[in-house]
């Protein structure tokens, strides 16, 4: 056991997003997101939501400053009546953890799959809510 360690986050996690460098990109999905068949390293947090993970991983995690928009989101599909106040939640835990943050760069359906194909990691959860699926750009730590 380590203090002031996030339980939620798993050995396997922890390893990844220290392995990560400035640029690389984290994916954190919802439960239909097809995580297994895009991720080049999958970490499985079964029986968790995404606003969970997120909150646990921005302890941690440092937020890309030198671009715009450090958090992608998928874009709605044109024609899906679906609510996504998710999103709201995103942005509350974001502005909480302290890191500089805007707005969402928010990403076409296929586009997002594309750019999650490259990221680092993803994080398959158990999230039932729709358009929750979120990518992080890791930043730097500023001496």
């Amino acid at each position: 056991m380590l203090k002031n360690i996030p339980g939620i986050l798993s050995p396997q996690l922890l390893k990844i997003l220290m392995e990560m460098g400035h640029g690389d990109e984290l994916v954190v999905a919802d439960g239909n997101f097809p995580s297994a068949s895009i991720a080049q390293r999958l970490v499985r947090l079964d029986g968790h939501g995404c606003p969970t993970v997120l909150e646990a991983i921005l302890k941690l995690f440092p937020l890309d400053i030198y671009v715009d928009k450090p958090v992608a989101l998928m874009q709605v599909v044109e024609g899906d009546n679906v609510e996504t106040p998710i999103w709201d939640r995103y942005r509350k835990i974001i502005k909480a953890s302290g890191e500089k943050f805007d707005d969402f760069d928010m990403v076409e359906r296929f586009a997002f799959y594309e750019r999650a194909k490259k990221a680092y990691a993803v994080v398959a959860t158990s999230e039932p809510a729709l358009y929750a699926n979120i990518i992080l750009k890791k930043g730097i730590i500023v001496p």
